[in-house]
């Protein structure tokens, strides 16, 4: 993946990532305030050595002292000191879950001890914490006996004394929350990372470029209302998605421009991706723009294309191919301009025999004679063949894959298919796309809405 990629993965689940981070957040929270505050108390000794009388008698007293008073600091935490602790104070806890709750810690380079302690109780704290270092003085004659003048080689004398804390050391409420926000955050990013892995539908332009190269001659604005109103371009030509079918018709007249044969499949992989709604639109914009077009039903399992153009289907396609009524017979003229239809007619029960045969073929160059450009409405390529003979008998195939549908994998069973006739591929027309977020069609979004607001803004 490039970077771009996991952008685009943030913005799709920016909400995703912002909820499991705001739940990090209350884990945080509340973990904090589950936790019995924790206070801390500390007293300071100082360990040194008897009086010398020479400098060699200091410098070795102090070399002692460094020595001693690591083993001092490992003594505090015995039963040498605490059990007279427990039982000054009548402590109800034993000398090790005493022990857990006292740490002494020389500082770096000096005799100096800290013994701290941690309890619920700020003055409770404090006095172990006070008891400890008088036990721990009383406790220096058992450990460093006096030598024969009766004087004691190690002295430890309490520096600071501990006095009561004013505020908790734990729980750290901002830490916490900090933490869970962190934690939350690299979930949620975890999480959308692994549904964009998993999630093999097509939802804009950067997922088709990762299964083929071909072009994207189109991206189709998803409408929600499509279905009340299929001609869009006939019904609405100010909205964006009319718009859409504009900027399709403008690609396609750069398509296979040095071929004479200027006949197009549109098909998909999958039923139900806009391919009949996209061929009826773009021959009411090719039609607008002054060129004579020919749409054929070529659908002869499931035809909707007289259906969303209003037509007779009854005699059509299959007629003419077996000969029963002539072309001209068959063709209905749509609208008052040089736009034909050659619906499906009857279905037969060998569509693709007869997509195949000769005079489908010789069908297809008669129209291509008499009409600027032919479309032909086929099946998805995926359940049937149809739509591979018929690419094979035109001058290619325009295949329709529809955002947030269409998987990946099916896009590419569907254009080998089309290779494996060795029939072309002008280009792909996403339908269904965002008018925003990370997956709108960016060309579009902008020409789309700036047309759009104006004319509304004139009329209103």
């Amino acid at each position: 993946m490039e970077l771009r990629d996991y952008l685009r993965i943030l913005r799709r689940n920016w909400v995703i990532i912002l909820v499991i981070t705001l739940a990090g957040v209350a884990g945080g929270a509340t973990y904090s305030l589950l936790q019995t505050p924790q206070y801390e108390a500390t007293t300071k000794v100082f360990v040194s050595t008897s009086s010398a009388d020479s400098v060699s008698d200091l410098n070795a007293g102090n070399s002692f002292t460094q020595q001693i008073v690591r083993s001092y600091a490992q003594v505090v935490t015995t039963g040498l000191v605490l059990d007279p602790v427990i039982s000054e104070l009548g402590l109800d806890r034993t000398t090790r879950e005493l022990a857990d709750q006292v740490s002494a810690e020389v500082t770096l380079n000096t005799v100096i001890v800290d013994i701290t302690v941690t309890d619920a109780d700020p003055v409770l704290a404090a006095n172990i914490a006070n008891s400890i270092a008088k036990n721990l003085i009383e406790a220096v004659p058992e450990l460093t006996p006096a030598n024969a003048d009766g004087v004691a080689p190690v002295k430890v004398t309490v520096t600071q004394s501990a006095q009561v804390p004013d505020e908790p050391v734990s729980p750290r409420v901002p830490l916490n929350i900090a933490l869970g926000a962190l934690v939350g955050l690299a979930f949620g990013i975890g999480i959308a990372v692994l549904r964009s892995v998993l999630d093999q539908r097509i939802r804009g332009q950067r997922d088709v470029e990762l299964v083929t190269d071909r072009p994207i001659i189109g991206a189709i604005a998803y409408d929600p209302k499509a279905k009340d109103r299929p001609l869009i371009v006939h019904a609405d030509p100010l909205s964006p998605r009319a718009e859409s079918f504009r900027s399709l018709r403008t690609n396609l007249q750069f398509v296979d421009m040095g071929s004479d044969r200027r006949s197009f499949v549109v098909t998909s992989s999958i039923e139900s991706e806009g391919k009949s709604t996209t061929t009826a639109n773009l021959a009411i914009a090719l039609r607008d723009s002054g060129l004579n077009i020919c749409v054929i039903e070529g659908d002869l399992r499931r035809p909707k294309l007289v259906d969303y153009l209003g037509l007779e289907g009854a005699v059509g396609l299959t007629d003419v191919l077996i000969g029963r009524v002539q072309l001209s017979d068959a063709l209905q003229r749509w609208g008052r301009n040089n736009l034909f239809v050659l619906p499906a007619g009857q279905i037969p029960p060998n569509p693709s025999e007869l997509l195949g045969s000769a005079a489908m073929a010789k069908l297809l160059r008669d129209l291509e004679s008499e009409f600027h450009i032919v479309l032909v409405d086929a099946p998805p390529l995926l359940p049937v063949t149809d739509g591979a003979i018929l690419s094979k008998q035109t001058s290619g195939a325009i295949v329709v894959a529809a955002a947030g549908r269409t998987q990946r994998n099916q896009l590419e069973a569907a254009l080998k298919s089309l290779e494996s006739v060795d029939a072309k591929v002008h280009g792909i027309v996403l339908t269904m796309m965002p008018t925003k977020g990370p997956d709108a069609y960016g060309y579009g979004a902008y020409g789309y809405g700036y047309g759009y607001t104006q004319e509304t803004s004139s009329k209103s």
